[in-house]
């Protein structure tokens, strides 16, 4: 019988400018938060590319499946005023 001796999976978001998007960088093992930023930091901004790091056990990550898309992605289609496309912009508008 084989036993995971590894600690848990953390997922890795990192913030590059203050404002800025999170993006995924990648998976560190960790045995708590703490744990987690640490070695986030260590492996993810050694050349201080980072402003800010979220770290989400990757247990707590939850996606949609294939089987989900008609449920969750067709139904917006018979919706035209979800696209900008239905919108007419004002005449002389220059920022919205």
């Amino acid at each position: 019988m084989k036993q995971d001796n590894q600690f848990p999976q953390w997922e890795v978001f990192l913030q590059t400018k203050n404002g800025g998007p999170y993006e995924h960088q990648g998976t560190v093992h960790a045995a708590d938060k703490k744990m987690a930023l640490q070695n986030a930091r260590d492996l993810y901004t050694r050349r201080n590319e980072g402003r800010s790091i979220w770290v989400v056990p990757t247990e707590c990550i939850v996606a949609s499946t294939k089987e989900m898309e008609e449920e969750f992605f067709d139904p917006a289609q018979d919706k035209i005023y979800r696209t900008p496309n239905f919108y007419k912009m004002p005449k002389g508008t220059k920022n919205l």
